[in-house]
C-alpha cells in the first residue's frame, strides 16, 4: 500500500506539464516556507495568525473585527479569540467607534507595531534568500502565472 506522502503515479503525464504534479509541488513549497517563516516568527514570540493580523493591521489600522476577518480569509470567531490574546499581551488595542456600540476598531500599539516591522524584516529576509534569488523575468512570469491562476480560481463557482 503506497504511503499517503508517495507522489500519484500518472502514467500519461509524468512531466512539469502535469497540472496535479505542479499543484502537489505548490502545496509542498506552501508547506515548506510557511514552516521556515514560522519558525522565525516563533523566534519572535509571534505565531504565523497573530503576525498576520499585526501586518495587515499595518496596512490599514480602524479595521473591525469582522473586517479583519475578511481580508484574512477566516470566521469572525476565529479572529475574536485572537484578538483577544493580542490585546491581553500589549500588542493590538480596540477602540469604540461613535455611533457603533457592537464594533471596535482595532488598532496596534506601539509594541504591536515594533513585532509587526521585525516580522516584515524576517519575512523580506526570507524572500530575498529564496524567492529573490531567481532573476527578474523569471519573477515576473512567476508573477503573471500566479495572477492568472489566481483569476481562474476566483472565476471558479463550483468550490463555492
Amino acid at each position: 500500500m503506497p504511503s499517503q506522502n508517495a507522489p500519484i503515479d500518472h502514467p500519461a503525464e509524468t512531466s512539469a506539464t502535469d497540472p496535479m504534479r505542479v499543484w502537489f509541488r505548490f502545496v509542498r513549497l506552501h508547506r515548506r516556507v510557511t514552516a521556515a517563516v514560522g519558525a522565525e516568527l516563533r523566534a519572535l514570540g509571534l505565531s504565523i495568525p497573530q503576525f498576520d493580523v499585526l501586518s495587515t493591521l499595518t496596512e490599514q489600522e480602524g479595521l473591525t473585527q469582522q473586517d479583519l476577518a475578511g481580508r484574512l480569509y477566516v470566521t469572525k470567531g476565529n479572529v475574536s479569540g485572537l484578538i483577544d490574546r493580542l490585546v491581553e499581551a500589549g500588542m493590538v488595542e480596540r477602540r469604540a467607534i461613535p455611533g457603533d456600540r457592537r464594533s471596535h476598531a482595532l488598532h496596534l500599539t506601539e509594541v504591536g507595531s515594533k513585532l509587526a516591522k521585525q516580522g516584515l524584516a524576517v519575512q523580506t529576509a526570507y524572500v530575498g534568500r529564496t524567492l529573490g534569488r531567481l532573476d527578474s523575468g523569471s519573477i515576473a512570469e512567476l508573477e503573471r502565472l500566479v495572477l492568472l491562476w489566481r483569476e481562474h480560481a476566483r472565476s471558479d463557482t463550483s468550490a463555492a
